[in-house]
């Protein structure tokens, strides 16, 4: 049921209460309740969560819509012809929100399942045993913050009065601008550079790091700059942002260093996608007496914060802002809070994976090679390219290539990254050979069907294998 009065009412007791109803929230409340364990939930709205609402399903749904713009264009490499294509982004925006409202409304149903109490109120700690939430005041034994992120806000000088897009305004945008400025990078700033590009506006990307993505290793970056740069985009690596001016015309001009040289470019609309941050404000963690560094809640394996009985989940964390990661680490929190008294479970990030749904995409789990030369960690390492590969050539999908490491001595694959077509579908069969902590030498011994784009991973598999100790 839902509560919304708002006379005061006496502590209502919970056995776990959970602030946030997005995905990790709702992982957490339903594993606590198959426990057994009386829930309590309490999410502001709009309920859905940030993968449903602005995330994961809404950027896929557009994308698919330019990507499939970008296929028809190449029609005549494929000998076919076609007519002028003309994007309509509001009946993209269309399709997106109805697609939206499926999916929300099933997580809507489900957290309004009477084997919850639904509290639609905002929360804040009163002490580390007590929240307030409207009008009500909540007690439990343990509490699971799930709150998610926000848009992180720059200080650039000029930009907030020259005004710009976040990452939820390009989501609800129906008029594309002539030309756009994107400010970052990563993940979400590249998949909608590329999107807006696709349909027909002029973009730039100012990036500060050596390359995009800068959260992959340079190799698996470098197919997608190659391929942003031939579709017309204009990237810029290596920069520093100096100042935003905006003129009488509404023109706006980001000012920069690039290369350690004075540089600017002019556009009629900017896309701030520098990032997002935990969103933490107002929920008096210091009340809750929970440890905070660099606005971020710390936790440790078993996702406990400073106080062990309360945990965070999930983006508010900081750890991996994944969904399938805030998932697993909702259902740790929702085991754990109720199991304090027996050997707690922990999150394991050897197989963490991450996927960039750009075209080429890029996929990786595990280690990478920047990682594991950090850690001092011997591998060996082999790779090899979409453009040599037989079923990638008869797609046209050319770009990219597919890289493994091994342990050097048992060959176990401890690292996968694959930059090319449907390297997202791709990169199971790897999650699947390290959860069972399989080596190159069993990847050789799986049968791959021909021709296939995953035959492609046996390729640096036998070049790893070749160079392993004989057995």
């Amino acid at each position: 049921m839902t509560k919304n009065s708002e006379s005061p009412r006496p502590i209502i007791n919970h056995d776990v209460i959970i602030i946030g109803g997005g995905s990790a929230g709702y992982a957490a409340a339903r594993t606590a309740e198959a426990e057994g364990a009386n829930i309590g939930i309490i999410d502001h709205g709009p309920l859905g969560g940030l993968c449903i609402l602005r995330g994961c399903m809404p950027t896929k749904t557009i994308l698919r819509s330019s990507d499939v713009a970008a296929l028809i264009r190449r029609a005549p490499e494929f000998g076919l012809h076609t007519s002028d294509l003309q994007a309509n982004l509001n009946a993209i925006i269309d399709r997106k929100d109805r697609l939206i409202k499926e999916f929300t409304d099933y997580r809507v149903q489900a957290l309004k399942h009477p084997r919850f109490t639904l509290y639609q109120e905002k929360a804040y700690f009163l002490s580390p045993t007590v929240i307030q939430a409207g009008a009500h005041h909540l007690t439990a034994k343990t509490f699971i913050i799930a709150t998610g992120s926000v848009i992180s806000h720059i200080p650039i000088p000029g930009l907030e009065e020259a005004g710009y897009l976040t990452s939820d305004d390009a989501l609800e945008l129906r008029t594309p601008p002539d030309s756009m400025i994107v400010l970052g990078g990563g993940a979400v700033a590249m998949e909608l550079a590329q999107f807006f590009s696709r349909i027909g506006v002029k973009v730039s990307v100012i990036q500060r790091s050596a390359h995009i993505l800068s959260q992959v290793d340079q190799d698996l970056a470098e197919p997608v700059e190659s391929k942003l740069k031939e579709e017309g985009m204009t990237l810029y690596t290596k920069t520093s942002i100096e100042r935003v001016a905006r003129s009488s015309d509404g023109q706006k001009t980001v000012h920069f260093l690039h290369d350690g040289q004075p540089q600017q470019v002019t556009a009629s609309t900017i896309l701030q996608a520098l990032g997002r941050r935990p969103n933490i404000d107002g929920l008096h963690l210091d009340a809750a007496q929970v440890a905070i560094h660099k606005n971020t809640i710390t936790v440790n394996d078993s996702m406990q914060t400073s106080q062990p009985h309360i945990f965070a989940i999930g983006d508010v964390n900081g750890l991996h802002e994944i969904v399938h990661i805030a998932i697993e680490q909702g259902e740790i929190a929702g085991w754990n809070a109720i199991h304090q008294d027996l050997p707690l479970k922990q999150y394991d990030d050897r197989l963490k994976a991450q996927v960039t749904f750009t075209d080429p995409q890029v996929a990786s789990v595990g280690l990478s090679e920047r990682e594991c030369q950090t850690q001092d960690r011997p591998y060996l390492v082999a790779s090899y390219p979409f453009n040599d590969h037989g079923k990638s050539l008869c797609l046209g999908e050319i770009h990219g290539h597919v890289k493994i490491l091994c342990d050097p001595q048992s060959g176990e694959i401890i690292g996968a990254h694959i930059a090319g077509p449907e390297a997202s579908e791709l990169i199971h069969e790897l999650i699947t050979i390290m959860y069972f902590h399989g080596t190159v030498r069993d990847l050789l011994l799986i049968p791959h069907y021909h021709p296939t784009l995953a035959e492609i991973l046996t390729y640096p598999a036998e070049e790893l294998a070749d160079q392993l100790p004989s057995t």
